[in-house]
């Protein structure tokens, strides 16, 4: 059935294309759709990729910035020589497909365990962590004046969001007050300068191949505020797959995340990294802990939310260490 909607579709805005073929979907949660597919060409073959909102779906949740600032965030992204897909059309009325875009196709791994472990990776895991420096400092250098309209969020604000968030959850956690209380205590305030931040940098979002890091992917928790903040995400112990003693994504060191963004010209506060990295933390807790309370409580018992909400004890680990006196 889509396989149709895509060819009428294709067929206006690619100019030759002839129709769509090999539509898989790759990925459904409730409200968005990820659809891989080929459009037929004279000059051969196009791969490409849709994100969409069926038709009938309602608004994004409220911390999503929306299918059609991704866009506008990828393209602008792509424009400026920060790895990401092209975007070859948004979504209009008449392709009868829902909302979204459709973007170029980009051979790579995404999957975190392979890219840490798989011989094909071998080459290109040293270079990553300072690599994926340099690519959030292009990020973060991305003009605030051609950004879409975006939600602004900041230390403060954050910390009362996520206590809120887990005081809804009913499972007191005294890891999880230690680390409120720590954030309280150390909250770093405004930042001096607001930027873009990506929102969910990390292993498992970005497409990887033999030379390195080829596209930033999941814009939809982009939001402005401190730059810091994406620099300690990519750090939490729960992207690192298994390789602890690695905290950039299970690549590479701190110091050679922080290398590769000050070459690209930017500044690295550590202290206010540590914090976020510490947010990050506790901010996956929160989130798994919600998972545990859709299983128990919704109607669909799944195992996957079953599995993601016993996490929220490995946050707690994480969060002891991060917290430990030094020395300790």
């Amino acid at each position: 059935m889509i396989e149709a909607e895509l060819s009428r579709s294709v067929q206006r805005w690619c100019k030759g294309a002839t129709g769509a073929t090999s539509a898989a979907k790759l990925s459904g949660g409730a409200s968005q759709e990820t659809w891989r597919f080929d459009i037929v060409h004279p000059d051969g073959v196009i791969g490409a990729i849709l994100r969409r909102s069926p038709k009938g779906y309602g608004a994004a949740p409220t911390r999503a910035a929306g299918l059609a600032a991704e866009a506008q965030l990828m393209q602008l992204a792509f424009e400026a020589g920060v790895p990401s897909p092209r975007v070859m059309h948004v979504l209009v009325p008449e392709d009868d497909l829902g909302t979204g875009f459709i973007m170029q196709r980009i051979e790579g791994e995404t999957i975190a365990r392979k890219i840490l472990r798989d011989g094909e990776y071998a080459a290109a895991r040293p270079l990553l962590a300072r690599q994926i420096g340099g690519i959030l400092a292009g990020l973060h250098w991305l003009p605030k004046d051609k950004l879409p309209e975006l939600r602004s969020r900041g230390a403060t604000q954050e910390i009362s969001e996520f206590e809120r968030d887990y005081r809804s959850l009913n499972w007191p956690k005294p890891v999880f007050e230690l680390a409120l209380r720590w954030l309280r205590d150390h909250d770093p305030g405004p930042s001096a300068e607001t930027t873009l931040v990506h929102g969910d940098f990390r292993n498992g979002n970005l497409i990887i191949g033999a030379d390195g890091v080829r596209a930033v992917l999941d814009w939809e928790l982009a939001h402005l505020g401190d730059p810091m903040e994406d620099l300690g995400w990519v750090c939490v112990n729960s992207w690192r797959f298994g390789e602890i003693d690695k905290p950039v994504g299970g690549f590479g060191s701190r110091e050679e995340l922080f290398a590769g963004y000050e070459a690209a010209g930017r500044k690295v506060d550590p202290a206010r990294v540590k914090f976020w990295e510490v947010m990050g933390t506790l901010r996956w807790g929160i989130m798994c802990g919600g998972m545990m309370q859709r299983f128990r409580e919704g109607p669909d018992h799944s195992m996957e939310r079953a599995m993601i909400g016993r996490r929220a004890s490995e946050t707690e680990i994480d969060l002891l260490r991060l917290l430990a006196p030094r020395g300790s």
